[in-house]
């Protein structure tokens, strides 16, 4: 084997895929990076001082340095040709996959390249034209299993009277059965299934069917299932920025009867900040629909925010939901939320969310003859342990208080459960 393919076969062989072109730093890089530096200023006119100061570049994460140094050692030398391969791995790392493109093309024209070496490269070139191309697929979906205690499992109030305007006269009317909050365990399953389908470069189809059950103990008839199918389009832009539209249908079931359909479209711009982070725009329509009970259906039109990092996301939305003329149900809404993960130990992070949520109604309610008005609260607080790298133990207790000035929907609910969470 010829000595100048010696240290590109070397690091070709570590590199298994695109993600380790961009490993973190190993100690003491960066003053190896910092000593060749030197060297190779007080020697401008030596490519192999440059070389090594593009190697010593890229192992301390200086992505951009690395590719001048490298350019130089080929402008002094440009028969170097593990400068050359080491260049289209630095443009790789850089994100410029068509250029690294290029360059391996020029190293593998070399007809004293190893057949290691080139079987090698060979692969990494027809991953970067998956990448160029923007074809492939990539599924992946989840199912988790899990049970505990919930105080209300019917979302009520735990008031044992309550006065209606309209019939005071009576005096307060007494709230007894499913009228009452009811305490009681559950049992849950829910899964998915989520696809990506790149059709170029810059445009990918999405798609995915997520589902869930959920049982009580005592109360059945508030036992919940539900079904939602996605389909979308997404556009990434020169600059990196995207927007998708998607369209969703859902099915909700109470006591396993059909009890609300929701069709939805929703449109998204995305813009990401660098470092994991990203801002969303969105604006949805959809329309609720109860066909057992048209007063309740509602057509639902929100604007909303999403700032995420890798550690936590903070969202928010606002809008308004128009009824049917005669219903009470149009009303005025907006929520913010902030959910957080970080890590306590090796295979264990802890999880929470906060949100809270306001909603005005538009008319007075026919019984209690004022506009209601609700104020939302929702609190949860959990672990992630991993069993294996895709089972996770997660127990969780969540809190939720709606407060609102018509007693029969202000209420408490607390929950506690565990459950086992498979992802592939």
């Amino acid at each position: 084997m010829s000595m100048r393919w010696g240290a590109a076969l070397a690091w070709t062989l570590l590199a298994t895929a695109q993600s380790s072109w961009a490993a973190p730093p190993g100690a003491g890089a960066e003053a190896a990076y910092r000593t060749q530096a030197a060297a190779a200023e007080a020697r401008p006119d030596d490519a192999d001082l440059a070389y090594r100061l593009g190697l010593a570049a890229l192992d301390a994460g200086h992505v951009p340095q690395a590719i001048v140094a490298l350019q130089r050692a080929l402008a002094l030398r440009p028969d170097f040709a593990q400068a050359r391969a080491e260049i289209a791995r630095a443009y790789a790392m850089a994100g410029d996959i068509d250029t690294a493109r290029a360059q391996f093309d020029t190293v593998l024209a070399d007809p004293t390249l190893p057949d290691p070496v080139r079987q090698r490269f060979a692969g990494i070139v027809a991953g970067l034209d998956r990448q160029i191309s923007g074809k492939g697929e990539n599924i992946s979906g989840f199912i988790d299993v899990a049970a505990g205690h919930d105080s209300n499992t019917n979302s009520a109030t735990s008031l044992t009277q309550v006065t209606i305007p309209i019939f005071a006269v009576f005096g307060p009317g007494t709230l007894s059965g499913t009228a009452r909050a009811l305490d009681d365990s559950y049992a849950e399953v829910r899964g998915g299934i989520s696809a990506v389908e790149g059709i170029n470069r810059t445009d990918r189809v999405f798609a995915s069917v997520l589902g869930g059950y959920r049982g009580n103990g005592h109360a059945r008839l508030f036992n919940q299932g539900d079904a939602t199918v996605t389909l979308g389009y997404a556009h990434t832009l020169a600059n990196k920025d995207s927007l998708s539209l998607a369209g969703q249908v859902q099915q909700f079931w109470l006591n396993d009867v059909s009890y609300r359909q929701t069709y939805a479209l929703v449109g998204q711009y995305t813009h990401p900040l660098g470092e994991g982070r990203a801002l969303a725009l969105s604006a949805q329509y959809a329309r609720l629909s109860y066909r057992n009970q048209p007063l309740y259906s509602v057509d639902h039109l929100a604007l909303g925010a999403t700032l995420s990092t890798r550690s936590w996301v903070l969202a928010g939305d606002m809008g308004h939901e128009f009824a049917a003329t005669g219903s009470t149900q149009s009303n005025w809404f907006a929520n913010l939320s902030l959910a957080w993960e970080a890590p306590l130990a090796h295979g264990l992070a802890v999880n929470a969310a906060l949100a809270g949520g306001a909603r005005a109604y538009d008319r007075a309610d026919s019984l209690f003859l004022t506009h209601r008005q609700d104020w939302r609260l929702d609190a949860s607080l959990g672990l992630k342990a991993l069993v294996t790298p895709q089972i996770s133990l997660r127990p969780r207790v969540t809190y939720t208080r709606n407060a609102s000035n018509i007693p029969l929907y202000d209420f408490d609910r607390w929950t506690a459960g565990a459950g086992l969470r498979a992802e592939f």
